[in-house]
C-alpha cells in the first residue's frame, strides 16, 4: 500500500479533542482519480465518493491505541472490502475518516493513494487494506 498522507486539519482536530482514536467509528471512503483528496480537505463532504452499492462494510477495527515512553501508536486491523451482488465503482484513493466526531462532522484523518492505476472490484473480488506495524505514530 502507498504511504500514509495526513489531512492538515487532522493535527488541529487532535489538539482540540475532536477525535477519540480508541473508541470512535473509524471508516474508509473511496474516491476516484478525478476526485483526488488534497491535504487541505477537512471533512468528508469536501470529497466526492464513489457509490458503495455492492460493497461490504467500510468500518475499521482499532487494534492498538496506546502510548509507551511518550510515543503514541495507532494501528487499525486490516480491512477486507468485498464486492457482493455486482461490481464496485472504480476508485484510486482510500480515505480514513472519523464517523463519530464531536466537532466537525466526519472529520478526515488521512488517505492512501493506489498510484498509477485505479481499482475496480468485480463481483466477489476483494481488496485488503493492509496495515503492518502502525497506521501512524505520534512522537
Amino acid at each position: 500500500m502507498a504511504a500514509y498522507n495526513k489531512f492538515n486539519a487532522f493535527v488541529e482536530n487532535l489538539a482540540e479533542k475532536v477525535h477519540n482514536l480508541q473508541s470512535n467509528a473509524i471508516t474508509c471512503a473511496l474516491t476516484a482519480t478525478a476526485n483526488a483528496p488534497v491535504a487541505t480537505n477537512a471533512v468528508l463532504t469536501d470529497l466526492t465518493q464513489i457509490s458503495y452499492t455492492n460493497l461490504s462494510s467500510r468500518v475499521f477495527t482499532v487494534t492498538t491505541s496506546a502510548q509507551a515512553s511518550g510515543t503514541y501508536t495507532w494501528l487499525l486491523a486490516d480491512l477486507v472490502l468485498t464486492a457482493s451482488g455486482g461490481a464496485v465503482a472504480t476508485f484510486r484513493y482510500v480515505v480514513i475518516y472519523n464517523d463519530t466526531t464531536v466537532g466537525p462532522t466526519d472529520a478526515l484523518i488521512g488517505w492512501y493513494d493506489y498510484g498509477a492505476g485505479s481499482l475496480t472490484l468485480a463481483d466477489t473480488e476483494t481488496l485488503t487494506i493492509d496495515f503492518t506495524t502502525s497506521t501512524f505514530t505520534i512522537v
